[in-house]
């Protein structure tokens, strides 16, 4: 059997990342009750930084209060911006070269899941969030071929040579009448 080396480009490492980050913000007026915390706009891109991966983003965090005694309510926000380093572990002694691709995907979107008020009127919070990494890169394979390349089958033609004979034998020759 005979082997061909072919190049195609496949998932040469991957990897995933959870991260818990605690972040203050300090309000205009002081909070009484936080009222509820979500997390949007989420925008990330990945990179290659030496031999690691890695991703710069940012989300939006809007914290809704109440104030004075629970009696108003507004909305503090606060864009968080953030850089993570991964070590991506590389398969098969492939490398992060030029041509290799970094695929950063969301696995869990990052969502608030602790706020606290402090004694001096600032709110503390919580954000997970869950990244995944894959880097696809060009990979070299073998695969068996055949030796012998299978033979060539002949088509046919549906019409022979005694119907096209047939056909001229029944042309008729004054079926086109020229103008005089």
């Amino acid at each position: 059997m005979a082997y061909k080396e072919i190049v195609t480009k496949a998932v040469i490492g991957k990897g995933k990342k959870y991260f818990k980050n605690n972040y203050t913000i300090t309000p205009e007026t002081t909070p009484t009750t936080v009222l509820g915390c979500w997390v949007i706009n989420h925008n990330f891109k990945g990179y290659k930084s030496g031999d690691r991966v890695g991703v710069d983003g940012s989300y939006d965090v809007n914290i809704w209060y109440s104030y004075e005694d629970d009696s108003k309510t507004t909305v503090v926000n606060k864009k968080i911006d953030y850089n993570d380093l991964f070590n991506v572990r590389i398969k098969d002694e492939s490398d992060l070269s030029s041509d290799t691709d970094i695929i950063v995907r969301t696995l869990k979107q990052p969502n608030c899941i602790k706020v606290d008020i402090d004694s001096d009127g600032s709110i503390n919070f919580d954000i997970e969030k869950e990244l995944g990494v894959e880097i696809v890169g060009e990979k070299k394979m073998k695969i068996a071929i055949e030796d012998e390349e299978e033979p060539w089958d002949v088509i046919e033609d549906d019409v022979d040579d005694e119907v096209l004979k047939e056909i001229d034998e029944n042309v008729d020759e004054s079926y086109i009448k020229e103008d005089e």
